[in-house]
C-alpha cells in the first residue's frame, strides 16, 4: 500500500507543478523527498522517475518544465 500511495503523491505533485510553475521550486523538493521515502522503505523507484530526478538535478527545474509544456503544445 505505501508503494500506491506513495506513486499516486508523486503524480499529484507532477500535477501540481503543472498547473503551479511558479511554485516549481518547492515542488521540486517535495518529489525528491517523496522518492527518498521510497528509498527509505525499500520500494522500486520507477525509472521514469529517476530520469526525471536526474534531470532535475542536472538542470534548474523551472527550464526543465519550460521545455517539457512547450514539447506538450
Amino acid at each position: 500500500m505505501a508503494f500506491e500511495a506513495l506513486k499516486t503523491s508523486i503524480l499529484l505533485l507532477l500535477d501540481e507543478i503543472e498547473k503551479s510553475p511558479e511554485d516549481v521550486h518547492i515542488l521540486q523538493e517535495n518529489l525528491r523527498e517523496k522518492l527518498s521515502e521510497m528509498r527509505t522503505l525499500g520500494l522500486p523507484v520507477p525509472e521514469d522517475l529517476v530520469a526525471l530526478e536526474r534531470a532535475l538535478e542536472n538542470e534548474n527545474a523551472e527550464d526543465y518544465f519550460n521545455k517539457l509544456q512547450d514539447k506538450r503544445s
